[in-house]
């Protein structure tokens, strides 16, 4: 009788789920917006770190970080979003200030809707020497809004 060999079962592939980005501090929110002529606009300081966000998303799609079959998981799936800030000093900065500009650049480089985020961490940090904003995107596998609301497609 010949021994056949150890067959281990296939384990089906995850896809992956979870975004992972490295960016600067995005501006305060007082340096986010100007009055120009009785409007508010973007100042360049909140243009720059948009464009900086979608140079980040760029290159994780050139190194593969970022492919199709993860924005397709962001446009169907629900999200949470996981903001740690380390900023330079504790008691200068809000931990809020920087939530919206960095929701709304990440889902405009990802084209996506951010009424898909349904679940925000937000973490402050201290590092004097090289502030930064560490973030998550992840897609929720698993989310509901409550036991009775159904959404129907």
């Amino acid at each position: 009788m010949t021994e056949q060999p150890l067959r281990v079962p296939k384990t089906p592939r995850l896809l992956p789920t979870v975004l992972r980005l490295n960016l600067p501090l995005p501006p305060s929110i007082n340096e986010q917006y100007a009055t120009v002529n009785g409007r508010r606009v973007s100042t360049s300081v909140a243009r720059r770190f948009k464009r900086q966000v979608r140079d980040a998303l760029h290159t994780l799609e050139r190194e593969g970080l970022l492919d199709s079959a993860l924005q397709q998981r962001f446009h169907e799936g629900y999200l949470a979003l996981f903001l740690d800030f380390f900023f330079a000093t504790p008691l200068k900065r809000d931990l809020d200030g920087g939530l919206k500009i960095t929701q709304d650049a990440l889902c405009e480089g990802l084209n996506i809707n951010d009424n898909r985020i349904v679940d925000i961490h937000l973490l402050k940090h201290i590092d004097p020497l090289h502030p930064h904003l560490y973030l998550e995107l992840e897609v929720i596998e698993d989310w509901q809004f409550d036991r009775e609301y159904v959404l129907l497609t």
